[in-house]
């Protein structure tokens, strides 16, 4: 393994991590490693740039998505933008304070505090707009942990 295999590697792995950590870009993570590959990689022309073009397409689909997804459930569920500021904030505190757990009911209590204290709902109004918070960042999460995985087949394949 050469140091190009490596760091496609170590890249790939990011991506997996950014999957459930919101501060890192999962799925650009996991593809730049697909890069590194076709740029570096010691198997000439194991990918092939319509390979790479159409990750790169997933990727960003995908990514765009994981803003998409959340919102529209919270707002199918009668929540409001306090839910969805809630939810992300709640995301990052879980995944400070309590992780990897934490993560998961951040972002459920999050949009149910968010709602109870920006809208003046009460505590079951806020639950739906929380549960539908909470549906969408799974949703969301799952679907990037797919394409990342599927991308870091790839990576070791073309790698090893």
């Amino acid at each position: 393994m050469n140091l190009a295999d490596f760091l496609a590697i170590i890249l790939g792995l990011a991506g997996l991590v950014g999957c459930i950590v919101p501060v890192l870009p999962g799925p650009p993570f996991t593809w730049a490693g697909l890069l590194v590959i076709y740029i570096w990689g010691h198997d000439a022309g194991a990918v092939s740039p319509t390979f790479l073009w159409v990750w790169c397409a997933i990727m960003i689909v995908v990514t765009v998505l994981d803003y998409i997804i959340p919102a529209k459930f919270t707002r199918a569920t009668g929540g409001t933008k306090a839910a969805e500021r809630g939810a992300l904030v709640g995301t990052f505190v879980g995944l400070l304070f309590f992780p990897p757990l934490g993560i998961l009911l951040g972002a459920f209590v999050g949009a149910l505090v968010g709602e109870i204290i920006a809208n003046g709902k009460d505590f079951p109004q806020a639950i739906g707009p929380a549960f539908g918070a909470f549906l969408g960042f799974l949703l969301s999460t799952f679907l990037k942990i797919v394409v990342c995985f599927i991308m870091m087949f790839y990576i070791v394949k073309f790698a090893v």
